[in-house]
């Protein structure tokens, strides 16, 4: 599921930035031989993502605490479920709270999000994709719970996938110019995206060999015309300024892709408590 080097590293950094020398409160409040039990609960409706994650900021802090779980990644739970259990070392629990709360609450916000819109479009054959819009530091988990949400990753970086935008075809000089030069410089199996904000630019990227299309913040009329020009020949990607409001109106138009920031880059965290009993 995970390269846990990279997670490790995540939860690493993260531990460094909670606590960097020692923990005045906690390790001068409770001794080492107090040991507590303690429960994650919802605080409201949504989707779980990231009880692996959480799970392993405690046991990178004291590898003998107990984490179990009444819920798995991707179900979905209604406010004042108790998620998981926990127990050990006070101290260790304490110090592991707000990390595995934070990477929990922001990955379930996301997937929950993430549900949602995967819903809306569930009759259209569309698919939901994220971007490059995330936390930096975080993208690995933030594009896993776009996925356990039911939608889809765009790629994760620059040198995953070729997409030639606006500023690459103004500095290169064209449409035309910018997919030759990139095609004669990069292996034939990587594929070439094109972001066009008009149907003559369309026409150009089809008529120059991109693989995909990219429509940006191009209107519902101007999109089905598009999907009528581009006859499968390409795979046509919606993207900018996409809402909740809007999607089921763009997944008509019978585009394949539906580019949303804001799957990672607006989310509200959902809310998530632990407590000690």
């Amino acid at each position: 599921m995970f390269n846990w080097t990279l997670i490790d590293q995540i939860i690493i950094n993260g531990l460094k930035e909670d606590i960097n020398n020692i923990d005045i409160t906690t390790d001068n409040l409770i001794n080492d031989e107090s040991i507590s039990e303690a429960y994650m609960m919802v605080k409201e409706d949504g989707v779980i993502a990231g009880l692996s994650v959480a799970k392993r900021v405690f046991n990178i802090i004291d590898n003998k605490i107990n984490v179990t779980f009444n819920v798995k990644d991707g179900d979905e739970v209604k406010k004042g479920t108790k998620i998981a259990y926990i127990k050990g070392k006070t101290k260790s629990i304490l110090k592991g709270e707000r990390l595995a709360l934070n990477l929990l609450q922001r990955m379930s916000g996301i997937a929950s999000i993430s549900r949602k819109y995967k819903e809306l479009v569930k009759d259209y054959p569309v698919r939901i994709v994220d971007t490059r819009k995330t936390t930096p530091g975080l993208r690995i988990l933030e594009k896993y719970a776009v996925r356990i949400g039911g939608c889809h990753n765009h790629r994760y970086n620059l040198s995953d996938a070729v997409m030639i935008k606006d500023n690459h075809i103004k500095a290169t000089g064209g449409i035309k110019e910018a997919i030759s030069k990139i095609k004669d410089k990069i292996p034939h199996t990587i594929k070439v995206e094109v972001e066009v904000d008009s149907i003559e630019g369309l026409k150009e990227a089809i008529k120059a060999g991109a693989d995909i299309v990219m429509l940006d913040n191009m209107g519902f009329k101007e999109m089905e015309k598009a999907v009528e020009i581009a006859a499968s020949r390409v795979i046509l990607e919606a993207s900018g300024g996409i809402t909740i409001d809007t999607l089921v109106d763009i997944a008509k138009t019978g585009v394949d892709v539906i580019s949303i920031g804001a799957l990672t880059h607006s989310v509200k965290s959902m809310d998530i408590s632990l407590n000690i009993y």
